[in-house]
């Protein structure tokens, strides 16, 4: 059980404070507890149920992990994903997202960045579902890197940037 102050990754909603525990509705009188939670990088408030949700919910990565995960990424060698329509790419992104795995997020959106870098040399532009899922997949795990290395979610980029820097130099 999290306890109320804990940062925890919800499902593709990314990092959110328990706030508290209670029910949202009060005439439910199943007896049933929710987590309060608050998105860090969007407004409303979501309930959950403390056991048996359906939406993916774990702790945020430690700082070590955080750094640990950025120094990796000079040496990943992202695959770029096609598939034969739309929808089966949707859904081979779709299923990143909900693994809800940070290595998974950091691959895919170098993989779509890789894809764009490959469009742009033939004077095109990245796919919209591309653009979508790469958007998505950075903030998800910009959002988790900044709560766990404690700086402003606009020093993320950055922060990589200077890590790859630092292998080429």
């Amino acid at each position: 059980m999290y306890q109320v102050g804990e940062l925890v990754v919800y499902g593709t909603t990314g990092v959110c404070r328990v706030e508290g525990f209670g029910t949202p509705d009060p005439m439910d009188r199943s007896g049933r507890q929710y987590y309060q939670l608050k998105p860090l990088y969007q407004d409303g408030v979501i309930y959950t149920p403390v056991e048996g949700g359906k939406v993916s919910m774990r702790p945020v990565m430690s700082a070590a992990e955080a750094r640990a995960l950025a120094e990796e990424v000079p040496q990943i060698q992202p695959e770029e994903h096609r598939a034969r329509t739309i929808q089966l790419l949707t859904q081979h992104y779709q299923s990143i997202l909900q693994s809800g795995s940070s290595r998974d997020l950091l691959e895919l959106a170098m993989s779509i960045q890789a894809k764009r870098r490959q469009a742009e040399k033939h004077n095109r532009r990245l796919g919209m579902v591309d653009e979508r899922y790469l958007k998505q997949a950075e903030q998800l795990l910009f959002g988790e890197l900044a709560a766990a290395l404690e700086i402003p979610y606009e020093a993320v980029q950055p922060y990589i940037a200077d890590r790859i820097a630092a292998v080429h130099s």
